[in-house]
């Protein structure tokens, strides 16, 4: 079964809700993998200025935008102008 995600603009993430819970659980491979994507977007955006999908969950529905990360802290990453996404409601990097 293949989870359909919706598009949405990067302005429009700053209106978005996050739940807490990981979107992964406790599956630490697939944690792990997800924070080395996450670094590895990081210079990706900040030497190359590439654009990443990011696949993540808010409280309503799977999304998924097209952009560039700009800073990972230890909850979170930075997109351009303060918009942020918890890194624990993020699915993957491509």
């Amino acid at each position: 079964m293949k989870s359909t995600y919706e598009t949405i603009d990067k302005e429009l993430i700053s209106t978005l809700i996050f739940p807490e819970e990981d979107v992964l659980d406790d599956d630490k491979d697939a944690i792990l993998q997800r924070k080395n994507d996450l670094n590895r977007a990081l210079a990706l955006g900040n030497l190359e200025h590439l654009k990443i999908k990011i696949y993540f969950e808010d409280d309503q529905s799977k999304k998924m935008v097209d952009t560039t990360i700009w800073g990972v802290t230890d909850e979170r990453i930075i997109l351009k102008q303060g918009v942020v996404i918890p890194i624990k409601r993020i699915y993957k990097t491509v």
